[in-house]
This record gives C-alpha cells, sequence and structure tokens, in this order.
C-alpha cells in the first residue's frame, strides 16, 4: 500500500485523497475535494473543545455542498460548477448558498493549514500560541465581533502541545505528513478563492 513506508499518521487517508482531487482535465473535482476536507476531521477532534466551532463549520459545510452534489451529480461533479450555477441565477450571496459553504469551507481549512505550519515552524511555540496567530492571519478578518469573541475565547482551551503531538502521532512521521498536507492542499484552497475572487465572492464577512 503507498504511504506505509512511513507509516500511517492521522493525516494519512487525506494525503491519500489529495492524489483524486483534479480531473485529468486539471478540473477540482466535488466529492473528493470534500473528502480531504472531511478526511481531516479526526485529526481536529484530537484538539477538543478548543476546535468544536471549526468542526462544526467544516462538518456543516461539507454536509451542504454534499447534499447540492448528490442533487445532481453528474452536473456539479466539478467543484466550481456548484457555484457558476448559483452565480447566475443570482443566489449565490445567499447565506445557505452552496457559494457561501465553499468560501467559509475554503476559510477554515486555510486556518487549519496556517495552524499546522505554525506548530511545524515554531516549536517552541505552545499550541494556544499557534492557535492564536493562525487565526490573526485567517479567518479573524471576516468575522465579525460576536464570531471573534468566540473564537478567541476557544483557543484558550487548546490542549497541551506535547500531548497532542503525541496523540495524533500514531505510528509515522507525523511531522513529515503535516509538510506534505500543508504543501499539497495550499494550492488547492489557492485556486479556490481565486475562482471566488473571479465571480467576486472571496470578500463576503460575517457580522
Amino acid at each position: 500500500m503507498e504511504g506505509t513506508e512511513t507509516g500511517n499518521t492521522v493525516f494519512s487517508p487525506a494525503l491519500e485523497g489529495m492524489k483524486h482531487v483534479k480531473s485529468e482535465n486539471g478540473e477540482m473535482l466535488t466529492l473528493p475535494f470534500l473528502d480531504v476536507c472531511k478526511h481531516i476531521l479526526p485529526v481536529i477532534d484530537k484538539f477538543g473543545a478548543a476546535m468544536a466551532l471549526v468542526k462544526s463549520d467544516i462538518g456543516g459545510n461539507v454536509s451542504r455542498l454534499e447534499s447540492k452534489y448528490q442533487s445532481n451529480p453528474e452536473q456539479f461533479n466539478e467543484l466550481y460548477s456548484l457555484v457558476s450555477v448559483e452565480v447566475e441565477a443570482k443566489t449565490a450571496k445567499g447565506s445557505s448558498s452552496s457559494t457561501n459553504g465553499l468560501l467559509w469551507l475554503t476559510r477554515a481549512m486555510d486556518f487549519l493549514v496556517a495552524l499546522f505550519r505554525n506548530l511545524l515552524e515554531h516549536p517552541d511555540w505552545s499550541m494556544s500560541q499557534a492557535c492564536t496567530d493562525s487565526y490573526g492571519k485567517t479567518l479573524k478578518k471576516w468575522h465579525g465581533w460576536i464570531a471573534s469573541s468566540s473564537f478567541t475565547l476557544a483557543m484558550k482551551l487548546a490542549p497541551d502541545r506535547k500531548k497532542f503531538m503525541e496523540v495524533i502521532a500514531s505510528s509515522g512521521d507525523v511531522m513529515a505528513d503535516i509538510e506534505k498536507f500543508c504543501t499539497s492542499f495550499s494550492p488547492l484552497l489557492e485556486e479556490n478563492h481565486k475562482f471566488l475572487a473571479s465571480v467576486g465572492m472571496d470578500e463576503l464577512k460575517v457580522s
């Protein structure tokens, strides 16, 4: 099996899934992209209460996009078709739109990539420091006061870094897998932002 040379970590399913996200023509595929996001949920679980908001946000947006996909798998095989249909119908800005779902899913994943990068690059930082810094770099500017306060409060519940790393390590080289995840997933998130920006949907804020 591929990936066994480094042993398995909680990141292994996401890394495996990323190989299937693009079609042969280089288009982002709906279900494989959503699957990678779902594969990260077990990692978020290990943060406990600190990440409850992020987990429910990611889980909710993945479900929303999956439901839309299942309404017409052929039409919505490619991720951006979910958005294009709504942009044409002028429903993209609705709070329950697939476009909004993809936007917030991408932002939440930006936050996680920034957090994992912090864990790689700042071995001396505490977990709550790593969380707060990545929040400041990603989600914070899109959040209003209430969301921001809830988030900041949750970050204080971040687990002890050493214990967290032990829990997620399992049998493989977890740092190498984190590195691979950040390197492979960032360009996909960038692509989402570019596409959302091209239809004028990348700057929406929450109150």
